[in-house]
């Protein structure tokens, strides 16, 4: 069986819960890698190289560029973001399910270069609950909501280019939904050709 893990993106309204789900997995099961990003923004207090970023100048970043050494990458507020191709192969090579936790804009690139790519958007059940999650955190401004919102909008209409919806209404729920999802992509018969290949040869008596 070809034992190569599966690239996943998730994506997500902000306040939808997509970082807390995506904890939980990775503290509940050890297939999981989640990728780690290139920036050009200064490391914050806490910040580990190779943990919260890769750390990278400006030239270095568009060096990366140039080779064609991210899989995706975008500019926010004068700094680069992106996701460095290698560190994804390797862990992919290496077996592991990697998540890339991205918007939709990303997601899309990423699917372009690696169609396989399982692609997953989280939600609340409603759009009133996503509102009162985003009110909650009491940590935000009415405007900052309002914005939050209105991002909220346009990100809906590509929701229809993911492979699943995934509702977070109950967090343990959602957790053990996602990865029954992964691990049964892992049996898609396209994901499985060398293993079938296998059985047809050995039933020829080849």
């Amino acid at each position: 069986m070809d034992k190569e893990g599966i690239l996943i993106v998730v994506s997500g309204f902000s306040g939808a819960g997509k970082g807390t789900i995506m904890k939980e997995l990775l503290e509940k099961y050890d297939n999981y890698a989640l990728s780690v990003s290139a920036t050009t923004r200064k490391p914050r207090p806490g910040e580990e190289e190779g943990k919260a970023y890769f750390f990278k100048s400006k030239e270095e970043f568009e060096k990366m560029i140039a080779k064609d050494e991210l899989i995706e990458y975008a500019k926010y507020v004068e700094n680069y973001y992106g996701t460095p191709r290698m560190y994804v192969e390797e862990q992919l090579k290496a077996g592991k399910d990697v998540i890339l936790e991205i918007e939709i804009q990303g997601a899309l690139k990423v699917k372009e270069k690696f169609p396989d790519t399982l692609l997953l958007f989280v939600t609340p059940p409603t759009a009133a609950e996503l509102k009162r999650r985003l009110a909650g955190r009491g940590t935000e401004t009415m405007d900052v909501i309002e914005y939050r919102l209105g991002r909220a909008k346009e990100e809906a209409q590509g929701i229809e280019h993911y492979d699943y919806l995934i509702i977070n209404d109950r967090l343990d729920e959602c957790v053990e939904e996602v990865h029954r999802i992964i691990q049964g992509e892992h049996r898609r018969v396209s994901r499985n050709q060398r293993m079938i290949e296998n059985i047809k040869r050995d039933l020829k008596g080849e």
